[in-house]
């Protein structure tokens, strides 16, 4: 696995050598200090853009978090910079704007680079702030409860895929409210994706919620069976309901962090998160991993719940049907009907390795609303956008998305030696060379005012 890491980072590292493209408009950049420190000019940057995923625990290959930190990596630091690989921030900003978007301007990357040719001068680091703590939910601290999958999954080191089944069981003091919930990954090398649930149990339900067996192979043992296994049911042997796609993972998904009263969700006193499924990358080497759920209570109930809507693969048409011809280039897309006034809060693309570009917008008449466009894909970052203020869609408007994806032998990403047949397949146990092609819309009921509604009382990338 650690081989393979260090190829992609080679990999992209060639693909970002200069070559005859246009005049980077950093070079264009005159109004400088005279000296650049690390203290005036650089640590704000680093700690706004590059800590939260450079830091223990986190994304990051290395710490970016010390004056020592940075110093030591100035120089790939000032590189990928420049030519605007890190930080990584997929979306088109031209095409619309976020909340917490990653994105240095030209005159940011022209400090980094003219501190670094200065030498790296630290300046007063005694006089700078205390480090801030890196937080999964922005704003919101450390979270209310920590609630760990139950019992350790082991990965075989035999260079294969696997897709696990498993519960996080929980018993609170009573009912309440979620404003935020994570899921933290106990090995985040391996982890590829979770897609979470929710079981609430109704009062006198369930004795014993922390009954049962896990994690369970989903290849060889799914559905019922493994629910049944996994001590799921009611003591009865019903089944309680049962909340889809509550809480999600994809390299890159930050939980969705809102205004207090607005989204939320309800906790009953006993219950358990289902993780259906965990998909662990192929790894050269034995493994383990116990992952957790971190959640934020609210102080209220949500005035309004959060809803979603779900497209492509394996939830509306794509036309044509994702199917890729070796050597073959084609763009797909997939339409929905809004079925009601609503206001979109948040957006989420995804696809695999042969993904190249991705837009989706709304359809009102002859007029179109933009919504997210990303135009060089890349499977290692997977957002969430949050909008800066919500986007009412209103009954009868239409949905698209359009994925271009290239399965030729020119592809960098390609999985593939030589380039084979690539077609969807069942998303349970969808592997990372596999192919996928979904879109995904968070939204609540549409309330009159809801587009000069901040989503983010705290946005550092607001005015740039």
């Amino acid at each position: 696995m650690r081989e393979m890491a260090i190829i992609v980072v080679l990999a992209a590292w060639l693909a970002l050598l200069p070559g005859c493209g246009p005049v980077d408009p950093v070079d264009a950049v005159t109004d400088l200090p005279d000296t650049v420190t690390f203290a005036d000019h650089i640590a704000p940057l680093v700690r706004s853009h590059c800590m939260p995923c450079h830091s223990p625990g986190h994304a990051g290959p290395f710490a970016l978090i010390t004056y020592g930190d940075v110093r030591r990596k100035a120089r790939t630091v000032g590189h990928v910079t420049r030519q605007r690989f890190m930080p990584p921030w997929p979306a088109d900003t031209t095409y619309s704007r976020f909340v917490g978007e990653r994105v240095l301007t030209a005159r940011q990357i022209a400090l980094i680079g003219k501190w670094v040719e200065q030498g790296m001068p630290p300046g007063d680091t005694a006089a700078l702030p205390p480090m801030p703590v890196v937080q999964e939910a922005g704003g919101l601290g450390p979270p209310d409860l920590v609630v760990p999958v139950s019992g350790t999954c082991t990965i075989p080191g035999d260079g294969r895929d696997r897709f696990i089944i498993a519960k996080a069981p929980f018993e609170l003091v009573r009912d309440t409210f979620l404003r935020a919930v994570a899921f933290v990954p106990g090995n985040r090398r391996l982890v590829h994706h979770m897609n979470g649930a929710l079981i609430n149990y109704p009062e006198g339900a369930k004795a014993d919620v922390f009954a049962g067996s896990g994690p369970i192979d989903a290849e060889q043992l799914g559905g019922p069976p493994a629910f049944a296994q996994l001590g799921l049911a009611n003591d009865d042997g019903s089944w309680p309901p049962l909340v889809p796609s509550v809480v999600n993972y994809l390299p890159g998904l930050a939980p969705l962090v809102l205004p207090e009263g607005l989204g939320g969700l309800y906790l009953a006193r006993k219950g358990a998160f289902l993780l259906n499924t965990v998909h662990y990358g192929p790894s050269d080497r034995e493994a383990t991993d116990r992952s957790s759920f971190h959640l934020w209570f609210a102080r209220r109930a949500p005035e309004r719940p959060l809803q979603e809507l779900a497209m492509g693969s394996t939830h509306t048409p794509v036309v044509p049907p994702l199917h890729l011809e070796p050597g073959e280039v084609r763009t797909f897309s997939t339409r929905l009907t809004v079925p009601k006034a609503i206001s979109v809060l948040a957006v989420n693309p995804h696809m695999h390795l042969l993904g190249t570009r991705f837009k989706a917008y709304a359809l009102r008449g002859a007029d179109t609303i933009p919504l997210v466009r990303i135009l060089d894909w890349d499977f290692r970052w997977q957002y969430s956008y949050t909008f800066r203020h919500p986007v009412p869609l209103r009954a009868g408007d239409v949905l698209v998305a359009e994925g271009s994806f290239d399965n030729s032998a020119e592809n960098p990403d390609q999985p593939f030696d030589p380039p084979r047949e690539v077609q969807g397949r069942d998303s349970r146990f969808m592997r990372t060379t596999d192919e996928m092609f979904q879109f995904f819309v968070t939204y609540v009921d549409w309330r009159a005012g809801d587009e000069s509604l901040p989503l983010s009382a705290v946005d550092p990338s607001v005015g740039k």
